[in-house]
């Protein structure tokens, strides 16, 4: 199989309906289907069965306890066979009846990167829905991902990486795809090429939207355990200012005038050095 779609499922009867459903009506048929069950008591598996027997062989699933969001995924990939991977939770959906078809063909375009990923789309209150474009083709650097990620979802992943990287780290709660994405990215230096494409349409009930505590804090954690204490202070420090001064340019007239008041300051600076006896080393 060239791709693997993977979902997980625990007492979410239904979204996995609409996840699977989302899943099933794909133009094209060309890809494995692996759904991991935590051991739901809600439904959820009749739904499966039924689905399974629509997709045939290839449909994987199983249905028993894990330890967490993190180890059903390493379940999935284990479970997989195709040289890519897409990682569609329950309640995610796909966002239109060509997107496998699309991304696929997109992939052949690009000659197989290591990660393919398109847009995001939000539900937000009212019925409005956002379209998160993520780095839409920027470089990702360490700065990116200090508070940013690369949107799982909307991500083709090549299958090899995890053997190169590694699997989720289990003991994250929230962050373990974003921490994966560091490793890959920005210490593995893999390219991710972007494309504008509406991937998937992304449940906003999830814990990584309404855990923003827990989500931080492990964030932290991984970053002080992964970048040294004198560059993290920087960053900590600085990266408010970055942000700030990125939207700035993006507005020429108002960086113009930032950028005025800032040489003033330096020139005031400079001329109250001098008063003080003080003189600049070329």
């Amino acid at each position: 199989m060239f791709l693997s779609i993977i979902t997980i499922n625990r007492n979410n009867v239904v979204g996995l309906e609409r996840t699977l459903q989302s899943v099933f009506t794909q133009t094209v048929i060309d890809f494995e289907f692996v759904v991991v069950d935590g051991a739901s008591t809600d439904g959820s598996v009749g739904v499966i069965k039924h689905y399974s027997e629509l997709f045939g062989s290839r449909m994987k699933w199983i249905s028993e306890p894990d330890r967490g969001i993190y180890n059903a995924m390493n379940k999935g990939i284990r479970m997989s066979s195709g040289d890519y991977l897409v990682f569609l939770n329950s309640g995610d959906s796909l966002a239109s009846e060509t997107v496998v078809s699309k991304m696929c063909r997109t992939l052949e375009e690009y000659h197989y990167p290591s990660i393919l990923y398109g847009n995001m789309l939000k539900e937000m209150p009212g019925k409005k829905v956002l379209r998160d474009k993520s780095f839409a083709g920027q470089e990702i650097s360490l700065l990116g991902l200090y508070t940013g990620s690369l949107n799982h979802s909307s991500a083709f992943i090549k299958r090899v990486l995890f053997d190169v990287y590694g699997f989720y780290d289990e003991s994250l709660k929230i962050v373990s795809d974003w921490k994966w994405f560091l490793e890959a990215i920005v210490f593995g230096h893999e390219k991710p090429i972007y494309v504008d494409i509406d991937v998937t349409l992304f449940d906003m009930h999830g814990i990584s939207v309404t855990n923003k505590e827990l989500d931080e804090a492990e964030r932290k954690d991984v970053l002080t355990a992964k970048v040294p204490s004198t560059i993290l202070v920087d960053y900590d420090r600085w990266f408010q200012s970055i942000n700030q001064m990125k939207r700035l340019k993006r507005h020429p007239w108002a960086y113009r005038i930032v950028w005025f008041l800032e040489r003033c300051l330096f020139k005031q600076e400079k001329f109250e050095r001098k008063l003080k006896g003080e003189t600049w080393v070329s």
